[in-house]
């Protein structure tokens, strides 16, 4: 059972949190289960396990999934080349003989071994092969892994809370999806976008954030857009247009979009979006 079966996820100073996956948070903790987020890029999958950490006050510890990655590499590592090192030059306060002090823990064991309860945030777990997928849910499963060079079984200390994201560029597997609980992050509809700026913008200019919004969401609705513009881009555009002090909101009403590179990061997003507000199609 959880050390404290009364934490819960009640949100952050700066993620808005709507009341069904504040749920399926706090039902994954209860039972203890992997929560595996699905949704676009900018939807605010890997900013929950922040936000979660933040909350409930426990150290966050990311595992950046790559597409090379082993499941060894996220449970530990054994550095050979610097005990071959020491054992030459006969340099170091290590003993050589001493295996385990050559072995560094990775994400996985890191959050196993630390000495409080943590959020563990495997992020872009689609990247990884199916064998990595379901060997790590049987390490999740079990809470422990085993040591091969020094045959030694370690256990966690603290059962993480653990958050798992896919963009969903490939499928996952049965037995991984099958020991997961699931949430789909839906794009922000344009009310609670406002929210979000809020948050981020306490004192935004009501005229700004509106015509800002409006604007975002039809750059977003552009055809032959590879790569749409999600969240993080409306923040970080709507503090390029608090910035730029000749801007005035009656701009964007009227079909002028300054700072497009801020919203579209291809070559081919930002020439489409171009062609179109320069051909004041936009409106």
């Amino acid at each position: 059972m959880p050390e404290n079966p009364s934490v819960s996820f009640t949100g952050a100073s700066r993620y808005v949190l709507d009341e069904e996956l504040a749920a399926i948070v706090n039902i994954s903790m209860a039972l203890e289960m992997p929560l595996l987020l699905k949704g676009e890029p900018g939807t605010g999958k890997t900013m929950l396990a922040h936000a979660i950490a933040e909350n409930l006050g426990m150290p966050l510890i990311v595992l950046n999934v790559k597409s090379s990655m082993k499941l060894v590499d996220a449970l530990y590592q054994y550095d050979t080349l610097t005990r071959l090192n020491d054992s030459r030059f006969g340099d170091s306060d290590r003993n050589v003989s001493d295996i385990e002090a050559y072995i560094k823990m990775g994400k996985i064991g890191q959050a196993f071994t630390a000495d409080r309860r943590t959020v563990l945030l495997i992020d872009e777990i689609d990247k990884a092969d199916t064998d990595f997928q379901d060997d790590m849910l049987d390490v999740l499963d079990q809470m422990e892994f085993d040591i091969i060079e020094i045959d030694k079984t370690v256990p966690t200390k603290h059962r993480p809370v653990i958050i798992v994201t896919s963009n969903a560029k490939k499928d996952l597997s049965d037995p991984f999806l099958g020991r997961c609980n699931f949430h789909h992050i839906a794009f922000p509809d344009p009310k609670m976008m406002r929210k979000i700026i809020q948050v981020h913008f306490p004192d935004i200019d009501s005229a700004l954030m509106e015509s800002a919004v409006e604007t975002f969401y039809r750059l977003r609705e552009l055809e032959g857009v590879e790569k749409r513009p999600a969240t993080r881009e409306l923040i970080n555009w709507i503090r390029a247009l608090r910035a730029d002090l000749d801007f005035k909101p009656k701009q964007l009403s009227r079909g002028e979009v300054p700072f497009l590179g801020v919203l579209f990061k291809k070559s081919q997003d930002y020439q489409r979006a171009s062609s179109v507000v320069h051909r004041r199609k936009l409106f």
